[in-house]
């Protein structure tokens, strides 16, 4: 697909489902977006937070999945094939076994985490923190593993994001969602990280 294609075109689930597995897409409004190859250092950072959060969560309702895993988000009960927004955020955690099927994840995940990129970090900042507000993700956190920080947003009452809270990732950081569940982050000072 060209990126004069991207532009003119509106896409949904019935045809990002038919394009090349090899290929990594997203689509956000009908409008599909490129994913660059993860580098070795993001792969990772998300290796070991999903590994820690299922280790928290063995035995629990909750479940957490990496990318690449489908998150269709229907705007009302569209049928899978119109629904215009699929994502593939580095860890998902589903609360709601419901929303599971052998495509991925149909509603809005409970938490989830994207690892910035450079190529990504505009698009997970302003785009995907809108995009998972509006479809009621309760916690969002945007990790930048060379930079140290993690933001977390939180869905308040009114359905909104409030201010965002920045955490250096010196010391362990709590889930919202799981107070007794923290994130160590001792593994970024590993040699083999980064």
């Amino acid at each position: 697909m060209s990126a004069a294609q991207q532009l003119q075109e509106l896409y949904t689930y019935a045809d990002y489902a038919k394009w090349p597995e090899g290929e990594h897409w997203e689509l956000i409004d009908g409008v599909a977006y490129a994913m660059a190859a993860p580098s070795r250092q993001h792969q990772d950072v998300v290796l070991e937070l999903g590994s820690q959060i299922l280790q928290h969560l063995r035995g629990k309702p909750c479940r957490p999945y990496v990318a690449p895993f489908d998150v269709r988000l229907p705007r009302q009960q569209e049928a899978d094939d119109k629904v215009d927004t699929t994502v593939q955020p580095d860890i998902s955690v589903i609360c709601e076994r419901s929303k599971l099927d052998d495509k991925g994840c149909r509603g809005a995940p409970d938490w989830i985490i994207e690892v910035v990129s450079p190529s990504s970090a505009i698009m997970d900042m302003e785009k995907k923190r809108r995009l998972y507000e509006r479809h009621g993700v309760k916690e969002y956190w945007i990790v930048h593993p060379s930079d140290r920080w993690l933001m977390v947003y939180t869905l308040g009452e009114d359905g909104k994001y409030g201010q965002f809270q920045l955490f250096g990732l010196d010391e362990p950081a709590t889930v919202g969602l799981f107070p007794e569940l923290s994130i160590d982050w001792a593994f970024l000072n590993d040699d083999q990280i980064g």
